[in-house]
């Protein structure tokens, strides 16, 4: 096929446009129609990557994809683009383009004449060209990442995207901040994930950007350092203290992080949905089976050995519950219980956690064999589970230290929520049911004994 007989394709590319106008591309349109229109081809296809960088393998160009595929389906047989880091800043799609122009003569010009790929020459400048241009790239990387390690040390808030509850230079949004407290409190209480998201949408309360709350970013908040005034690099606290306000405390977001760890949150038997404060809590007296909620208003035990009406059982236990909050003396000395912070414990599960990873790593790279592999291995992970098993019981107590910390436990535990009322009883007691006596309409607490848990049985 002469030059005059050649079917151009066009492709068009701008990193970033700043205002959304496509002013660039039409430049680059301008340049390479008049390239095309010089040599007498015809153009039969454009395609064009908008605010799309070619620096990243990773990210998907749609036009560039379009482009490659148009080629091997045989759509056209020149290739015409304003520069050739608008084509490709990776060496490695640069020789697929080359091979595509050696085997089946596929000719790429670029408009500002710096590059012809139909001669051994242009190739030779193609492809210094974009080495230089991908060692460019790979030192502005570089600097940028020290440039992001160096605010973490110093303990600057992350560029990009601002947090919820703060500005972009770290300073506290209190609306905004109310919020996020709210969210980490209401987890500490014991509340899912679903739930809270729940709550903050029957409140009316919208995500920063006037979504709906869910799940995902529940979690999100719950899981981000910056929240208890820590430092980050790359998602993860550096151990530096930040130079904002923290609207958390290290403790609370060390509790937050070993509850979401916890595999046993998803079957806690305090449960996610309950609507009753001792469904799935309170005993059988009979088989010792837990009683769940059944047909609205009755407690019923598994293996029907009895049936209880749940408004007077609730009611008693709630009476229960703040009576014992009301005593002075055994809050005295229920606040005198010496509180194991989490934040060192977190954080020495952090250290065995990556001590594991540094054994299997020396494992793979041949410097242990297996059986010290595995002593190294087994000695850790004991220690480790003594750290989980301790930050699991400083998570179940939170709700109640929290409860205990209150000026008035007992009108506070009034106002909590249902699923951290049910957080509190589990932490306090245990409650058996026994079956109610057939035909009376009165009440009788002994059919509802109560067991003080051993770490609140002070009186």
């Amino acid at each position: 096929m002469s030059a005059a007989q050649k079917r151009a394709a066009l492709y068009l590319r701008i990193s970033l446009d700043a205002t959304g106008e496509m002013l660039a591309v039409e430049r680059q349109r301008e340049d390479c129609l008049k390239l095309c229109h010089d040599r007498g081809w015809s153009v039969v296809a454009e395609f064009v990557d908008n605010s799309i960088s070619a620096s990243d393998a990773r990210k998907k160009r749609p036009g560039y994809d379009a482009l490659a595929s148009a080629y091997d389906a045989g759509g056209f047989d020149a290739l015409v683009c304003w520069d050739l880091d608008r084509l490709t800043r990776q060496p490695r799609q640069l020789e697929d383009w080359i091979d595509r122009a050696r085997s089946g003569g596929l000719v790429i010009v670029t408009a500002n004449g710096e590059a012809d790929l139909s001669t051994d020459g242009g190739m030779l400048f193609a492809r210094i060209k974009l080495a230089v241009a991908r060692g460019e790239v790979d030192r502005k990387s570089a600097r940028q990442t020290r440039a992001l390690q160096q605010r973490a040390d110093l303990g600057k808030p992350p560029l990009g995207v601002r947090l919820t509850g703060y500005t972009s230079k770290g300073v506290v949004i209190e609306d905004e901040a109310r919020i996020v407290r709210r969210i980490f409190q209401e987890f500490i209480n014991g509340e899912s994930l679903k739930g809270i998201a729940g709550r903050l949408q029957a409140d009316g309360i919208e995500t920063r950007r006037g979504g709906r709350w869910n799940s995902s970013s529940i979690a999100t908040i719950l899981r981000n350092p910056r929240y208890a005034g820590l430092a980050i690099y790359k998602g993860q606290a550096t151990g530096k203290q930040g130079q904002w306000e923290p609207l958390i405390s290290e403790d609370q977001f060390a509790l937050v992080q070993s509850r979401l760890a916890d595999p046993r949150r998803k079957t806690n038997k305090v449960g996610t949905h309950r609507r009753h404060l001792g469904s799935g809590l309170f005993l059988c007296c009979v088989c010792g089976s837990r009683i769940y909620a059944w047909s609205g208003d009755r407690y019923r035990c598994p293996n029907t050995c009895l049936v209880r009406s749940i408004a007077p059982v609730d009611r008693y236990v709630n009476a229960v519950i703040r009576a014992r909050l009301g005593l002075t003396d055994v809050l005295a000395r229920m606040r005198k219980a010496p509180a194991e912070s989490a934040a060192p414990l977190e954080a020495e599960a952090r250290e065995l956690r990556a001590r594991l990873e540094r054994i299997e790593g020396d494992y793979d790279a041949g410097h242990i064999d297996g059986r010290r592999y595995s002593a190294a291995t087994d000695k850790v992970r004991i220690e480790l589970q003594a750290i989980e098993r301790k930050l699991a019981v400083i998570s179940g107590d939170a709700p109640l230290v929290d409860l205990l910390n209150r000026p008035d436990p007992a009108a506070a535990f009034d106002n909590l929520t249902l699923m951290a009322q049910r957080t509190v009883l589990d932490s306090l007691m245990t409650v058996v049911l026994r079956p109610g006596k057939h035909g009376s309409r009165t009440f009788d607490p002994a059919t509802v004994p109560i067991l003080w848990n051993g770490a609140t049985t002070l009186a």
